[in-house]
C-alpha cells in the first residue's frame, strides 16, 4: 500500500523564528515520517508581497537558511523532498489552468489575503496575492498531494484547493485527489513586543539559530504587565507574553504554575520571571543550535538536497500536466492541428 503524499513548505524570507516553530515547523517534524514529504521554498509566492529585485537576490541565500532551519527543528533529511518552487516552470502552466475554475467572488473572500496585502503595506491587492490561493492549489495539486498540515491563516486557501480539485474532476475526469487538512490547533505566538504575532517585518522575533546572548538579551526586553512598576505589585499572568512563552516552552510545569501564582501575588519580579524563561528557552534551543552546527559543517548538503529534490519533483510536475492537458483535451487540439498540417504538406510535396 503506497504512503500519502504531504505537501508543506514555506516563503524564503529568511531564518524561522519560534513563532514559526509553533505553528507548523512542530506539527511538520512530527508528521513528516508518516507521509511521502515534499517541502516546498515557496518564492513565487514571495513575489505577492516581495518582488523588489533586492527581495528577489535574497531567495538563493534565504532557501538555504530556511532548509538548515526546518532540518535542525528535527526533520530527516531522507524523509523529505526540498524544491524550489520558481525552478518548476510547468506550476505556473498549472496555475493558468486552475484560474478559469474559480470566481473572483471567491477569492475575495479568503479571510487572510486582506490581513497579508496590509501587513505587506499595500493599499489595493495586487493581482497576484488576489490569486494566491490558486497559486497554492497548483503547488498542492501538482504533486498530488493528498495531504496538508495547515494553521488557523491558511485554511481557508486550502478549502479553495480542495473546491478546485473537485471541480477539476467532475469536469475532465478524477486526475486529482481531493487533499484533507490536516489542522494544528496552535495559537499565533504573540512577538517580544506583545504587540502582535511574531514577525520578521516587525522585528519581534526570536529565530531558532539565535545564540544564548541574543536571545538573553531579547528576552530581557520583552513587554511585560505595563501597569505593574514594582515587582510588589500583584502582576497579570493572563495575556503576558513572558507567560505565554513559559506555558509553550517551559516544561517544568511546578515552576510555570509557582511563578504565575508568586506574580498575581506581587512577590516575584519580572526580571526573575524573564530569567527562568531565559533557561527554558535556552533548554529548547540549544538541541536545534547543535544540530544547524552540524548541518553547515557538511558544506553543499543543503545546496544538494535542493537541487535533487527540485529536479525529481519537476519530473512529478511534468507527468501531472501530461495528464492534466490529455484529461482536459488540450493535446487533442494541437494533434489535429498538426495532422492536419502533415497532411496538407504531403499533398504539396506529392504535387510538387
Amino acid at each position: 500500500m503506497s504512503v500519502a503524499r504531504m505537501l508543506t513548505g514555506d516563503r524564503p524570507t529568511g531564518r524561522l523564528h519560534l513563532g514559526h516553530y509553533v505553528g507548523s515547523i512542530a506539527n511538520r517534524v512530527r508528521l513528516h515520517r508518516s507521509y511521502e514529504s515534499f517541502f516546498i521554498i515557496a518564492d513565487l509566492h514571495m513575489l505577492t508581497t516581495r518582488n523588489r529585485r533586492e527581495d528577489i537576490d535574497q531567495v538563493s541565500g534565504n532557501a538555504r537558511e530556511m532548509v538548515t532551519d526546518i532540518l535542525a527543528a528535527g526533520v530527516d533529511p531522507e524523509r523529505a523532498t526540498f524544491y524550489l518552487q520558481s525552478a518548476i516552470p510547468e506550476v505556473g502552466d498549472l496555475n493558468t489552468l486552475l484560474q478559469n475554475l474559480v470566481t473572483v467572488p471567491r477569492l475575495e473572500r479568503v479571510p487572510s489575503l486582506k490581513d497579508m496585502a496590509r501587513d505587506a503595506g499595500k493599499e489595493e491587492m495586487p493581482y497576484g496575492l488576489l490569486g494566491y490561493p490558486v497559486l497554492q492549489a497548483a503547488d498542492i495539486l501538482c504533486v498530488k498531494g493528498e495531504v496538508v498540515p495547515v494553521g488557523r491563516d491558511n485554511a481557508a486557501h486550502v478549502e479553495v484547493t480542495r473546491e478546485i480539485a473537485r471541480r477539476f474532476n467532475h469536469l475532465y475526469g478524477p486526475v486529482f485527489p481531493v487533499p484533507e487538512l490536516i489542522s494544528a490547533d496552535t495559537p499565533s505566538l504573540v512577538g517580544t513586543d506583545g504587540a502582535a504575532k511574531m514577525s520578521k517585518s516587525r522585528g519581534n522575533t526570536i529565530a531558532l539559530s539565535d545564540d544564548a546572548a541574543t536571545v538573553r538579551r531579547k528576552v530581557l526586553g520583552m513587554y511585560t504587565d505595563p501597569n505593574r512598576v514594582r515587582a510588589d505589585v500583584p502582576g497579570t499572568v493572563e495575556g503576558n507574553p513572558v507567560f505565554a512563552y513559559h506555558e509553550v516552552f517551559n516544561p517544568d510545569r511546578d515552576e510555570v504554575a509557582e511563578l504565575a501564582r508568586r506574580y498575581r501575588a506581587g512577590r516575584v519580579g519580572d526580571v526573575e520571571v524573564k530569567e527562568r524563561l531565559v533557561v527554558a528557552l535556552e533548554g529548547f534551543l540549544a538541541p536545534i543550535r547543535e544540530r544547524r552546527a552540524e548541518i553547515e559543517a557538511d558544506r553543499g548538503l543543503v545546496d544538494r538536497l535542493i537541487v535533487e529534490g527540485t529536479e525529481r519533483t519537476r519530473q512529478e510536475v511534468r507527468q501531472t500536466l501530461v495528464e492534466v492537458r490529455r484529461a482536459m483535451g488540450l493535446t487533442g487540439a494541437y494533434q489535429q492541428v498538426r495532422r492536419r498540417a502533415e497532411r496538407s504538406r504531403r499533398r504539396t510535396d506529392a504535387s510538387a
